[in-house]
């Protein structure tokens, strides 16, 4: 399978009762991690996380999949190359 470089940007409604799922999920896919980043939206009462990622089509679908099945976690998903 072709190898995608590609950035998962991750929205947490309430980080308090979903973060350490999501955590466990990245912690997961760690090996096609690159890089990652989380910034608190305090403002707009939501956390952001955006994650570099090096996987299969196949690979960085079933990450984003189980992320976006968590309750109050949304996903958006940008093929870079």
């Amino acid at each position: 399978m072709e190898s995608r470089i590609a950035v998962v940007g991750i929205a947490l409604e309430d980080r308090t009762k979903s973060s350490q799922a999501v955590n466990e999920i990245l912690g997961s896919y760690g090996d096609m991690i690159v890089g990652r980043l989380g910034i608190p939206y305090r403002d707009r009462n939501i956390s952001i996380i955006s994650v570099i990622v090096d996987g299969s089509n196949d690979e960085i679908g079933a990450l984003t999949g189980k992320l976006g099945n968590l309750k109050g976690v949304k996903t958006k998903v940008s093929v870079m190359y």
